[in-house]
């Protein structure tokens, strides 16, 4: 007996296309000029809507900004996934799976600073924020995984490598000096990380 899901009701709907507008609204102005020169009055027009409605979904910018990047990262891991499972040996996977996230923060390298900002010192209870920090667990996970298959690692050792991978790519994206430095440039820097964390774990 198959189940049907009840229908939506007309505020849940109206809900969605608001924050469907938000998202559109706020992710082009970011991705034209960038977070810090754009003001909550204009992607709050740009979505038509109030002020006051647009802090009912985010009460700040770099909350605007966690909601509309969320996804691409979201989008950029699962692109890593199917890039590692296409390579063979644990570096390779690595760099394989972190690649798309690396191009993914370099889109627009201001927002990409700021959204690693917020993510790490931003407010834990708040829901964009916890998102970011799942999109974070999910990449931990996924190299935990590589790192036991292909490198032949207990799940508890891949897990504190994962970690360290994880968070020497944070640190190699949010310390980019300039838009001049591209995704090959902070790619080489993790790759060097990658392969002196796994090297270490092998004649540990």
């Amino acid at each position: 007996m198959s189940v049907t899901s009840p229908p939506v009701g007309r505020r849940e709907r109206n809900k969605q296309e608001k924050l469907e507008r938000i998202v559109a609204a706020a992710g082009a102005l970011f991705a034209e000029r960038g977070v810090d020169d754009v003001t909550t009055q204009e992607i709050a027009d740009a979505a038509d809507i109030g002020t006051g409605t647009l802090f009912l979904y985010a009460k700040t910018k770099g909350e605007l900004l966690l909601l509309v990047q969320n996804a691409h990262y979201v989008r950029a891991l699962d692109e890593g996934r199917s890039a590692a499972a296409a390579t063979s040996g644990a570096v390779d996977g690595v760099m394989a799976l972190l690649a798309p996230v690396v191009a993914c923060n370099r889109t627009q390298v201001d927002n990409g600073r700021t959204y690693l900002r917020e993510m790490i010192f931003g407010d834990a209870g708040e829901q964009h924020h916890a998102e970011a920090l799942r999109v974070v667990g999910e990449t931990e996970h996924t190299l935990t995984e590589l790192i036991v298959t292909r490198a032949g690692r207990s799940e508890a050792d891949a897990g504190v490598l994962a970690r360290m991978i994880s968070s020497g790519l944070l640190v190699a994206m949010a310390s980019a000096p300039t838009a001049e430095t591209t995704v090959d440039d902070i790619l080489a820097v993790v790759r060097t990380q990658v392969e002196a964390v796994l090297a270490h774990d092998q004649n540990g």
